[in-house]
C-alpha cells in the first residue's frame, strides 16, 4: 500500500482555497499511484481557528467544505483530512477535533482527538469536547491507528509528569493496531525536530509498530508550523522526512521503503527559515500589502530583519527608510545604505530633525524647568514611528517591527515608537541570536550582504551623545543567559542566582524589569514565535498586579519556621 503525505500550507478561514488545495494534492498523490492521502489537523480551516469555532454560520459552512472534498476526491483513493465536527451529543463542548476518513464520495471514518492541550498557544478546550473514547479504523484490510496531533505526546515515557490521564498511542495498540497515523499541527520552536525524532522512536519501539506523522507547515500570525512530516519504521527508524518550511507531497510505499533517512537540522538554519516564512506567510495571508516597510538604523536588528524581509518577499518588495537624528552617526546612515544597496531594496532617507525641533518648540512651555531626559529621547523614536506609520498608510505597507526579545523582556523599548507595526519579526530572538543570524545570513549569500560594521559596532539605540545599550543594560550574553533561564526555563530568582553564579541582587533586576514591562509587550504588535516561550498568546501575565517575590520568600520562610516550633 502506498500512503502519501500531503504537508500542506492552509489559511485560517479561506475554506474554499484550503478545500482546492487538498484536492488537488489528493489528485497529485493518485496519479503518482497513492492508496491513502493523509492531511493535517484541521487542515480545512486552518490552525488555529480561534473564535470562527463559535460562529454557527463558519461550522455550517465547514460541513458543506468537507463534503465538496468528498465528492471531488478521486474516488478510486482514500483521504483522510482534518475538520472540526459538531457533537450531537446533549452535552459537552458543541464541537470535536476530528480526523475524518473519506472515500467514493462519503465519509467512512471518523476520529475524534481525546487529548485537548490549554497550556502556551493551544486552547483546544475552549472550543472542543474530548473523545470519550478510543477505537481503531478499518479500512482496506488495514487497522489503522488513527489519532491527533496531542494524542501522541502523552506517551513519553522520559517525562516528569503527564497532564492527561489518558494515553491514546498505548490504547491504540492494545486495541490491536496495524499502524500508527497521527495528524497534527504542531508548531516550530528550536529543537522541535529532535524531539519529535525522540517520541516518535519510542512509540515504533514499545509498541513495534510504523508510524506516519503528517504535519502542517506554513505560518499563521504568530505560529509557525515547520511541516517535518515522517514515517518511523517499527524499530523506530525514521524512513522518510518530509523538507521543512515548504509544502510537500511524499509518497511512502509500505511493502517496499525500507531504507533509513539520515536528516540533519541546524538551529540557527531553522531559525531563519521559519522568521522567512513567518513574514512570507503574514504577507500573503493578509492581501492589504503592496510592500513591507521597515526603519534602517545601522543596527543589528534592523539589518536582520532587512534581510529576512528580503528573502520572504523578494526586494522589490521591501522599502528601507532611514531617519537620522542630530545623534545620529554618519557610519550608522552609511550602514543603512551599504545594506539596501546589498539587498537591492528601495531606500529612503528622510531625516527628523525638523518634527525634533517641531516637538521642541510645542513642548517648551510644558517642559519648562525640567532636564532633558527619557521623555525627549522617546519623542525622536516616536517620531520615526509616525513617519513610518505615515508611509504604511499612504501606500498600504506592511510595517515590520524591528525589536529582539532580549530589549521586549527588559522594557528597552518606546511604546509607539519602535514598538509600531503590524508584525514584530524578532521579538522571540535574544540579541545573541540576531548576531547569529548576521553571520549565518552574509556566510550563506557568500559575502558581506549586512555590512561588516553594523556587526561589529557596539549596538547603540542613538537617542542622546554616545549612547551605548550597555549604559542601560549587562552585556546581551549576560543578560541573554538570565531571561532565557527565567522565561523559557521558568526558573525563579534563587534557582537562577545557583545556576549563573550572579549576584542575587543583579539577578533579582533583571526580574524586576522583566515583570514591569508586561504593559509594553501587551501593546506591541504580534510576534513570529520560534521559541518554547514567546511574548504574547503563549506567555499571558497580568498588567495591573502586585507580584512580590521577596514578600513571597518571607511568607515562605515564616511558615516553614512557624512549622518547626
Amino acid at each position: 500500500m502506498k500512503i502519501a503525505l500531503a504537508q500542506i500550507n492552509p489559511t485560517v478561514g479561506d475554506l474554499r482555497g484550503n478545500s482546492k488545495k487538498i484536492v488537488d494534492f489528493a489528485k497529485e498523490a493518485h496519479a503518482k499511484g497513492a492508496d491513502l492521502a493523509v492531511f493535517p489537523e484541521l487542515c480545512v480551516t486552518g490552525y488555529p481557528p480561534l473564535d470562527l469555532l463559535e460562529n454557527g454560520f463558519f461550522i455550517e459552512a465547514v460541513q458543506h467544505t468537507v463534503a465538496w472534498i468528498a465528492a471531488h476526491a478521486p474516488p478510486e483513493m482514500g483521504l483522510i483530512i482534518g475538520a472540526p465536527i459538531l457533537n450531537e451529543g446533549p452535552i459537552g463542548k458543541r464541537l470535536f477535533n476530528a480526523a475524518l476518513l473519506l472515500e467514493g464520495g462519503r465519509q467512512v471514518g471518523v476520529v475524534r482527538k481525546t487529548l485537548l492541550p490549554t497550556y502556551d498557544v493551544f486552547d483546544e478546550y475552549r472550543y472542543f469536547e474530548p473523545s470519550p473514547e478510543r477505537h481503531i479504523v478499518e479500512w482496506r484490510g488495514v487497522r489503522w491507528g488513527l489519532h491527533v496531533c496531542e494524542d501522541m505526546w502523552n506517551n513519553e515515557e522520559q517525562a516528569p509528569y503527564h497532564l492527561y490521564d489518558e494515553n491514546p498511542i498505548d490504547e491504540l495498540a492494545a486495541l490491536g493496531a496495524d499502524i500508527f497515523i497521527n495528524i497534527s499541527a504542531s508548531p516550530f520552536s528550536l529543537g522541535k525536530h529532535d524531539r519529535r525524532n525522540a517520541i516518535l522512536r519510542e512509540i515504533c519501539r514499545e509498541h513495534g509498530l510504523p508510524f506516519v506523522l503528517v504535519n502542517t507547515v506554513g505560518a499563521n500570525t504568530e505560529i509557525i508550523f515547520d511541516g517535518d512530516s515522517r514515517v518511523h519504521a517499527a524499530d523506530g527508524t525514521r524512513l522518510c522526512c518530509a523538507p521543512s518550511f515548504e509544502e510537500h507531497l511524499m509518497i511512502w510505499d509500505w511493502e517496499h521503503d525500507t531504507a533509513p533517512c539520515p536528516v540533519r537540522h541546524d538551529d540557527i538554519e531553522d531559525l531563519h527559515d521559519a522568521l522567512v516564512l513567518g513574514i512570507r506567510d503574514y504577507f500573503s495571508k493578509t492581501p492589504v500589502f503592496t510592500k513591507a516597510i521597515l526603519g534602517l538604523s545601522g543596527g543589528i536588528d534592523s539589518a536582520v530583519t532587512c534581510a529576512l524581509a528580503a528573502e520572504a518577499l523578494g526586494p522589490a518588495k521591501v522599502v528601507g527608510v532611514t531617519m537620522p537624528s542630530k545623534y545620529s552617526s554618519s557610519g550608522s546612515v552609511e550602514d543603512s545604505r551599504v545594506l539596501a544597496e546589498n539587498l537591492g531594496i528601495a531606500f529612503h532617507e528622510i531625516p527628523i530633525v525638523p518634527a525634533m525641533e517641531a516637538f521642541g518648540g510645542m513642548l517648551e512651555d510644558a517642559f519648562a524647568g525640567t532636564q532633558p531626559g527619557v521623555a525627549e529621547e522617546n519623542v525622536q523614536s516616536r517620531s520615526r514611528g509616525l513617519t513610518l506609520m505615515a508611509l504604511s498608510n499612504k501606500f498600504d505597507y506592511l510595517l515590520l517591527s524591528t525589536g529582539n526579545k532580549s530589549e521586549m523582556a527588559v522594557g528597552y523599548v518606546t511604546l509607539y515608537g519602535d514598538t509600531n507595526g503590524g508584525v514584530a519579526v524578532l521579538s522571540d530572538v535574544y540579541k545573541t541570536q540576531v548576531y547569529e543570524l548576521a553571520h549565518y545570513i552574509n556566510r550563506r549569500a557568500g559575502r558581506a550582504v549586512i555590512p561588516e560594521n553594523t556587526i561589529t559596532k557596539p549596538p547603540s539605540a542613538e537617542l542622546r551623545p554616545d549612547q551605548k545599550d550597555e549604559d542601560s543594560l549587562p552585556p546581551y550574553p549576560v543578560l541573554d543567559q538570565i531571561l532565557r533561564h527565567y522565561i523559557e526555563d521558568q526558573m525563579e530568582l534563587d534557582a537562577i542566582v545557583a545556576a549563573t553564579g550572579y549576584e542575587r541582587a543583579f539577578v533579582h533586576g533583571i526580574l524586576r524589569s522583566v515583570d514591569r514591562n508586561e504593559y509594553k509587550r501587551r501593546q506591541a504588535p504580534p510576534g513570529l514565535r520560534v521559541s518554547l516561550k514567546a511574548f504574547g498568546i503563549g506567555r499571558r501575565l497580568p498588567i495591573v498586579m502586585r507580584w512580590n517575590r521577596d514578600v513571597v520568600r518571607e511568607i515562605a520562610e515564616h511558615t516553614e519556621a512557624a512549622l518547626h516550633e
